[in-house]
């Protein structure tokens, strides 16, 4: 699935499978997301629903950024409301040196569910494997939690960097496993979610970042694969982004399709329907969607290889299904051919 052919544009959504369907809620009533993540029928399930109720193009595998952490023997829950919290944060060398690699016999779980959808699953529609980047599960297990400044993370990157190094080395590591288990099991593309890179400056994240996101993403398993790279706010790293070694760069929507074209030159573009505009009339939600489709036509023209529909971020909670299924139809129709 790679929008550069084809019989219409291809459609897929960050957060399908989650909680804006009513069939989720339900499946997962009682049950902790750690939990959910490593029961391979309810990972399958999830991972299956919105493909039948949307009709969308690809499947994202069901997961969380922090799964790969869990799976190695980090004390991290996942608090509803908040998000991932660490018992432990990371804060010296010996809080590096303790933390656990991860092997794959400990990833057996998530490579059933990945080969029960697999099974599953019309060999149509492509299976995107999911792993949080470096960065991202750095600033996590740095702050404790979620942060809004990511104080403790620049700090540590900028007053420590050997210890920087060399967390986001075994983190690469970690990373780069949980990925392999997917493509493994089945998976038909990868993408890696650096959610916080936004953060950065770009000078930082060049040297800093970029070097630990590009080792996974070369990885010789994981470049068997199409792969693409996405975070927040990172119109001003999407040149950066694509240098990491990816075929597809995620855009959020904040800047054009066409001017990421210039950013990213050469690379699929994905993206990138403001989430919000999903609560939007018919009517103007129609008219983005049109919008998005124009300028990724000027992308092409401007060198992008093809475009993939998908949102600026994430399906937010409070969506109504029928909107999601109403922009995939949409798609199809205005790009079919």
């Amino acid at each position: 699935m790679t929008g550069a052919g084809g019989r219409h544009t291809p459609v897929w959504f960050m957060r399908q499978a989650g909680r804006s369907l009513p069939e989720y809620r339900d499946l997962r009533a009682g049950t902790t997301m750690i939990e959910a993540c490593f029961d391979p029928e309810m990972t399958c399930e999830v991972t299956l629903q919105p493909v039948r109720r949307h009709g969308v193009d690809a499947a994202i595998f069901f997961s969380d950024i922090v799964i790969p952490l869990a799976a190695a023997g980090v004390d991290i829950d996942i608090v509803p409301g908040t998000g991932p919290v660490v018992a432990q944060p990371i804060r010296s060398e010996d809080d590096v040196a303790a933390l656990p690699e991860l092997t794959p016999d400990r990833l057996e779980k998530v490579a059933e569910a990945v080969r029960l959808v697999v099974r599953a699953l019309d060999p149509e529609v492509a299976l995107i494997g999911f792993a949080g980047a470096p960065f991202t599960l750095a600033s996590y297990l740095v702050e404790g939690g979620p942060s809004r400044n990511h104080e403790r993370t620049k700090s540590l990157m900028h007053s420590r960097p050997d210890l920087w190094n060399a967390l986001l080395a075994k983190l690469a590591d970690l990373t780069t496993v949980f990925l392999r288990a997917q493509i493994e099991a089945g998976v038909d593309a990868v993408q890696l979610f650096d959610s916080w890179a936004g953060a950065l400056s770009l000078r930082d994240y060049r040297s800093l970042v970029l070097p630990h996101s590009a080792d996974v993403l070369g990885d010789e398993v994981v470049s068997s694969v199409p792969r693409t790279h996405f975070g927040v706010g990172t119109g001003e790293l999407l040149g950066a982004m694509g240098e990491a070694g990816v075929d597809v760069v995620g855009v959020d929507w904040r800047i054009p399709l066409d001017d990421a074209a210039t950013r990213a030159p050469g690379k699929i573009l994905q993206g990138n329907l403001d989430p919000a505009m999903l609560f939007a009339d018919r009517e103007p939600l129609d008219a983005e969607v049109r919008r998005i489709l124009d300028e990724a036509a000027r992308a092409r023209d401007l060198g992008a290889r093809g475009h993939v529909f998908n949102l600026g971020h994430g399906v937010l909670p409070a969506t109504d299904p029928g909107a999601l299924t109403h922009v995939v139809e949409l798609v199809h129709e205005l790009t079919g051919r």
